[in-house]
């Protein structure tokens, strides 16, 4: 039974586990996003938003609370320059796991870890799917409206002519 073990080890020992952690998370930092097993995926999550949230606050104390833990300047440099304006106004969940399927060699199975505010792509596309709000049902109806309409603009224009000859011919009767 695993009761109280909250904890995925991971199969290492914990300084293992702490190296490819940090290891891990300056990479995702780096690059915005990186394919791991799901398992990986999950611990850098749980390891990499804390660290996030703290790079809201820029103060020395912060920069040197998450450089204790990624131990890679360059990536403390890119989260708290780039990544922590961009979200700033994000109270969290700042990354997300997308399963990709199953290794090849050990069927283990695979995810993408990546920020949710630097995926272009999903971006682009949600803004794409925003756009289109019509359905097929209704995309009929539209096209129907405008040959409904043109009909009825024609007919006003016949009317007038046939309103204006009984006029004409009443008074030439009287």
């Amino acid at each position: 039974m695993r009761h109280n073990k909250a904890v995925n080890h991971l199969g290492r020992k914990s300084g293992h586990r702490k190296a490819t952690l940090a290891n891990m998370a300056s990479s995702l930092i780096l690059n915005k996003r990186i394919e791991t097993t799901v398992a990986k995926a999950k611990a850098v999550k749980t390891y990499a938003e804390p660290l996030i949230t703290k790079s809201k606050e820029d103060t020395t104390h912060s920069r040197r609370i998450v450089f204790s833990y990624l131990k890679d300047k360059k990536a403390v440099s890119e989260l708290f320059r780039t990544i922590a304006p961009k979200i700033a106004d994000r109270p969290g969940g700042y990354l997300r796991v997308l399963h990709t399927g199953f290794r090849k060699g050990d069927a283990a199975e695979m995810a993408l870890i990546e920020f949710v505010d630097f995926n272009e792509a999903a971006l682009a596309s949600s803004a794409k799917k925003e756009k289109k709000t019509t359905r097929r049902s209704r995309a009929k109806k539209a096209a129907e409206a405008p040959a409904a309409e043109a009909p009825a603009a024609e007919a006003p224009v016949a009317e007038a002519p046939a309103a204006e000859a009984p006029a004409a011919e009443a008074p030439a009767a009287e």
